[in-house]
């Protein structure tokens, strides 16, 4: 232990313990902008790069960042002396100097950690005048906004996106006036390696990252009596959206949002886990055919935009591993369009396809060519569960006074199978739920894998599944990924499937949920609730989903058909 004092009060702390950190033992808060703890990613960036952090020490001629100054023996700390507060106050007035004063319009208005402290500070005058950088704003992916005229320099995104991703995007560049963030020569996203995972939107604390929104599209379109619009919520959707509404976090919302969307003026509210649950039918079959025959093993889950975004670049040469099925998104644009379209008469085009999804890798999933045929798109917009919350409020319905309500069939039928993809090991466990009944030919009562459920990085078991041993492990982060499939490549490692997600945790943490589940605490109660959904289910396995099997008997035949394949499946690229 270590014993210092800080604003004359003694304190005990361990060794290595912050200045930041020691302060607020003692119920003593120092103003911060740079510094995160990312608890559901397991890192904490602490740069010092803002200074507003800054505290004086006793015999030491410059004030330090107390993010990163670790205490010593004897130390003498003063947080609210006039030099700090000064100081504070003048890095604070030239970060605003050269900030776009555009906030009643910025996205992260009132969310923002510089209007914060602007607040904090109380603030009321640019006391500095003079130039403003000027750089162009970056649309180009269709998923995130980048106007690095908002940044700060604070680096948190680049260490989402390095340490925590290791995806290598963004870094610091130029110097002096012109120095920022991004990717090198200030490339549009679109042309970089980027997964669009959006872990560092979640990351930066002002706007300089930010989604791109489609929500005026989506009231057009629902206001548009010459088209019909439909919607479908992806499983986390239902866990998070509470947040938005003061409900604690892992509230269950389902019923409130179907009759939330109903009142926003969708035809139909149908579920992703409908879908989720049609993708366990088509990959749980290519897992029972690779385990049969030994090929291609392991099988790798295709679910998650910005993880296929991430093999596609970073290791080209295991593309024979993943499996063809389309995402659980792209799978109802596909069936909506062409089953469902058949069913209700309308054409293709003149149907309006909207995910609400907590991904924002999923915008640009979306608007991948090979999802758009004949030159129709299989889902037309994509809205996070920001968004979402946010055309609530704009159309005035009290949300937490809503009754429950159902989903519309036939592609509103579910199954627990199909929740858990919400959760990382989810879409795993689904799969082997519907693998053990098909390879034993029973209904196995005893479903739950919970071996592979959790938060942790890296999760690897041995499961029992048709009599068999299968060797399984469950990825979520990018950085961990990059450390199973290197084992993998080089021969270190062998598994039956893997089933990865880019985002820590898996979609309950998606960059298009709110932003108040960058704790560990928030995550936990949502993949709690995600679990707690499924147990509550009548039917718990994707295979027995009665839609699911009329869908088949009549109109795709059987899993694997070559209608199915038609539909249902997709390929890959090299990039």
């Amino acid at each position: 232990m270590v014993n210092l004092k800080i604003n004359d009060m003694p304190v005990s702390v361990p060794e290595g313990t912050t200045i930041l950190d020691a302060a607020r033992t003692l119920g003593i808060k120092i103003p911060t902008l740079c510094h995160i703890k990312m608890d559901c990613l397991g890192v904490e960036h602490k740069a010092g790069s803002c200074r507003i952090c800054v505290v004086e020490i006793a015999n030491r001629p410059n004030l330090a960042p107390s993010c990163c100054t670790p205490v010593a023996e004897g130390m003498v700390v003063k947080t609210n002396s006039l030099r700090a507060i000064s100081a504070r106050r003048t890095v604070l007035g030239l970060l605003l100097s050269n900030h776009p004063k555009d906030c009643l319009i910025c996205a992260m208005n009132q969310q923002c950690e510089l209007q914060s402290l602007a607040h904090e500070f109380d603030m009321h005058e640019i006391k500095y005048q003079g130039a403003q950088t000027e750089f162009p704003i970056d649309i180009s992916s269709g998923a995130i906004r980048r106007d690095l005229n908002k940044c700060v320099m604070c680096r948190r995104c680049e260490t989402a996106c390095n340490v925590v991703q290791t995806v290598g995007v963004l870094s610091g560049i130029n110097r002096g006036f012109e120095a920022t963030v991004g990717p090198e020569e200030l490339k549009p996203l679109l042309e970089t390696s980027c997964t669009f995972c959006g872990q560092c939107v979640l990351a930066c604390p002002v706007g300089a990252l930010t989604e791109i929104g489609y929500k005026d599209d989506v009231w057009r379109e629902i206001n548009d009596p010459t088209k019909h619009v439909v919607v479908q919520t992806a499983p986390s959707v239902r866990v998070a959206l509470g947040e938005e509404f003061d409900m604690p976090a892992g509230s269950i919302t389902t019923g409130k949002m179907v009759a939330a969307l109903r009142r926003l003026g969708f035809a139909k509210v149908f579920d992703t886990d409908f879908s989720a649950d049609l993708t366990i039918m088509e990959e749980g079959t290519e897992l029972i055919n690779r385990i049969k025959t030994g090929k291609n093993l392991p099988i790798l889950t295709s679910c998650c935009p910005g993880w296929v975004n991430f093999f596609e670049h970073q290791f080209p040469e295991l593309m024979h591993m993943p499996s063809t099925a389309k995402s659980p998104q792209q799978m109802f644009g596909s069936i909506a369009k062409s089953y469902y379209a058949e069913k209700v008469g309308v054409k293709p085009k003149d149907l309006i396809v909207v995910s609400i999804m907590p991904c924002l890798a999923k915008k640009y999933e979306a608007a991948r060519p090979e999802f758009a045929p004949d030159g129709v798109r299989d889902v037309d917009y994509v809205l996070s569960t920001r968004e979402l919350a946010a055309m609530i409020k704009e159309a005035g319905v009290m949300f937490s006074a809503l009754k429950d309500e159902e989903y519309d069939n036939p592609l509103g039928e579910s199954t627990g199978a199909g929740v858990i993809f919400g959760a990382s090991g989810g879409v795993l466990e689904a799969a082997l739920r519907t693998a053990n009944d098909i390879l034993s030919g029973k209904d196995i009562k005893d479903i739950d894998f919970v071996a592979i459920r959790g938060l942790e990085g890296i999760k690897e078991a041995t499961v029992q599944v048709g009599g068999m041993d299968l060797q399984v492990a469950v990825c979520s982060g990018l950085g961990n990924a990059r450390k199973l499939l290197t084992k993998i490549r080089n021969g270190e490692a062998k598994y039956h499937a893997i089933e990865i997600m880019a985002c820590p945790g898996g979609c309950i943490n998606g960059g298009g949920q709110p932003y108040t589940g960058s704790n560990l605490k928030t995550l936990e109660e949502r993949k709690n609730a995600i679990y707690q959904v499924d147990k509550n289910l009548p039917i718990r396995k994707s295979h027995q989903n009665p839609s699911i099997i009329k869908l088949y008997n009549d109109y795709l035949g059987e899993p694997g058909s070559q209608l199915a394949h038609k539909l249902l499946h997709t390929h890959y690229f090299a990039r």
